[in-house]
């Protein structure tokens, strides 16, 4: 556990993601003009070279213009608002790239796709702390930006326990200026994570502040119980790679309203609950199975619909399934 009267908080979330496996390095090493630089100029936000060489291992049937192509389809997701982006964005996350090349005289239409699901080491997890971003002449340094094959996917804003005057409400309201100010860094984003060490809060570029909700689960198991050290149990049962890839591909949908265009992630108990009643869905269905898969008990409010959406959309998916019939 993390102590933070010898470390910031910072330092605590970087520590934890250490511990999961992924590679830290600090925003400055990376910054342009450095030697270790990874941009050119302090309005990039993808770190392309990353991006190209994960693409390349990901999809290695795929030749390196079609790599090109898809890279480049990447970097001009933009839409006339950030939520379009973002959900044009997610398309890529889950269904791949379109792409096409030409392979012995014929024209060869193939998919690239941006992360392996089925091997999470396979993938690049790189923290950055301190990430500076230069957008339309304002200057911005998110304390931490968690990478995964050279994209943002997750931004974490952090506030001194210690500070009186600042907490995560501050944390939050810091996100809706950097979501105005320099909106390119939220065009691949899919979690905002506020916290000052000991509550910890996780909602979506849409998301207001009633919707930023604490993940009270590491593995699904047990709630982790009351005085624990709420960034902790988020990170570690967020942030491991396989629930995190997990979560970004079969748990996030937008709703739109023909006025507004929300985006809405599983909460921890949608997510474990879904997973749950899937693996006993395949239980149920396999040719010794009794045919009787359970129920799933939900209190008023916690998100019935969008649970029966999560799991409709991976029972569907799962190929161990023969074209299932939903009612």
């Amino acid at each position: 556990m993390a102590v933070f009267a010898e470390s910031t908080v910072e330092d605590a979330a970087l520590e934890i993601l250490d511990g999961l496996g992924y590679t830290i390095l600090h925003g400055p090493e990376i910054a342009p003009g450095e030697l270790l630089a990874e941009r050119t100029d302090y309005s990039e936000v993808v770190l392309v070279g990353r991006l190209q060489q994960a693409l390349a291992r990901i999809n290695p049937r795929i030749p390196a213009e079609a790599v090109e192509e898809a890279v480049r389809k990447i970097l001009s997701t933009q839409a006339p608002n950030l939520e379009e982006s973002n959900r044009r964005f997610q398309r890529f996350l889950t269904d791949g790239i379109n792409v096409e090349y030409r392979t012995d005289d014929r024209i060869v239409y193939d998919q690239v796709r941006l992360f392996d699901f089925d091997d999470p080491d396979n993938n690049d997890w790189l923290p950055v702390n301190q990430f500076t971003v230069i957008e339309n002449k304002n200057n911005r340094r998110p304390d931490v930006a968690i990478f995964l094959n050279g994209l943002p996917l997750a931004v974490f804003e952090l506030k001194n326990l210690a500070d009186e005057n600042a907490g995560i409400r501050d944390a939050f309201n810091q996100f809706q200026t950097y979501k105005q100010e320099i909106p390119s860094l939220f065009h691949t984003n899919e979690l905002l994570i506020i916290s000052d060490g000991i509550q910890a809060r996780t909602g979506t570029i849409t998301s207001g502040w009633e919707r930023f909700m604490p993940w009270r689960t590491i593995a699904g198991d047990k709630i982790a119980p009351k005085g624990s050290l709420e960034q902790e149990v988020l990170i570690r049962g967020i942030f491991e790679k396989r629930r995190f890839l997990d979560l970004i591909r079969n748990f996030v949908v937008f709703e739109d309203s023909g006025e507004s265009l929300a985006k809405k992630i599983a909460g921890y108990h949608q997510f474990h609950a879904v997973n749950k009643a899937v693996d006993c869905t395949l239980e149920a269905a396999a040719p010794r199975g009794d045919r009787r898969v359970g129920v799933v008990w939900h209190t008023q409010g916690s998100g019935k619909s969008l649970t029966m959406v999560f799991y409709a959309g991976k029972i569907i998916q799962d190929r161990r399934m023969s074209n299932p019939t939903l009612v």
